[in-house]
């Protein structure tokens, strides 16, 4: 299935532009069981969910929130059956070979987060042309996590910083937040004001750990391929009417 292209919307007028996120980040669940209601293979439920990333992404280019993080892939997700996980290799291979010149047409800037080493050699040569390719892009910031894990992403970070002290290229006193910020996967991005997570699912699977500290969560019973840009229109108006604290009065 193809999506066509979609003219540039204006921000729906309920909403306020000076209170919209800056980051977005979407936890994509449901194409699995999207697919088995429709009596359809669970693979066609993946695809259909490229198709609704790839307009929510345009949504946030239109509307003027600057990044979005999706979580494509964890590191628990290889435990699902090796048909689905090949084929996801292969689908995320494929999109990415199609979709770059467009992207570089829209100044979209892709980056990918996680262990991409696991990643299939073939896949891993097209993260690196995309990436390499857009790293001048200035508009929207598109963030795929792959093979990603927030305990994984934590531990590395350890690991490096550790390394500094041992090495004697760092204090111990000299280890605050901000530092540690820099050894993640996210460290050129600001972190997600919203999460997103379809299907009604109340967690956050092991998703941006640190990075989630303070974001607002939004959860709703839709399914990911059917997640549309009135969706989450509604999850920008919900945004809206929180009021954010940060542990403050």
């Amino acid at each position: 299935m193809t999506v066509k292209p979609i003219l540039l919307q204006e921000l729906p007028s309920d909403l306020d532009k000076t209170r919209l996120p800056q980051h977005v980040a979407v936890i994509m669940d449901g194409n699995g069981r999207w697919a088995k209601r429709r009596g359809l293979p669970r693979i066609l439920g993946h695809q259909r969910g490229v198709d609704t990333l790839k307009d929510l992404l345009r949504c946030c280019r239109d509307w003027g929130v600057p990044a979005l993080t999706a979580y494509a892939f964890s590191t628990e997700n290889w435990g699902r059956p090796l048909e689905e996980v090949e084929f996801l290799m292969t689908l995320f291979e494929r999109v990415l070979r199609r979709e770059l010149k467009e992207m570089m047409e829209e100044n979209v800037r892709i980056r990918f987060l996680g262990n991409l080493e696991a990643l299939p050699s073939s896949l891993q040569d097209e993260i690196a042309r995309s990436m390499n390719e857009t790293k001048e892009n200035t508009g929207i910031q598109f963030s795929v996590a792959t093979n990603y894990g927030g305990r994984q992403e934590i531990v590395q970070a350890c690991r490096a910083i550790a390394t500094q002290v041992q090495e004697g290229k760092l204090n111990p006193e000299d280890i605050d937040e901000e530092l540690f910020g820099h050894h993640l996967y996210t460290h050129e991005i600001p972190y997600p004001d919203l999460l997103i997570r379809t299907s009604g699912e109340m967690r956050i699977s092991n998703f941006l750990l640190w990075q989630l500290a303070y974001a607002e969560i939004y959860v709703t019973q839709t399914l990911w391929p059917d997640f549309d840009r009135k969706e989450f229109h509604q999850a920008l108006l919900n945004f809206q009417q929180r009021e954010r604290r940060f542990g403050k009065v």
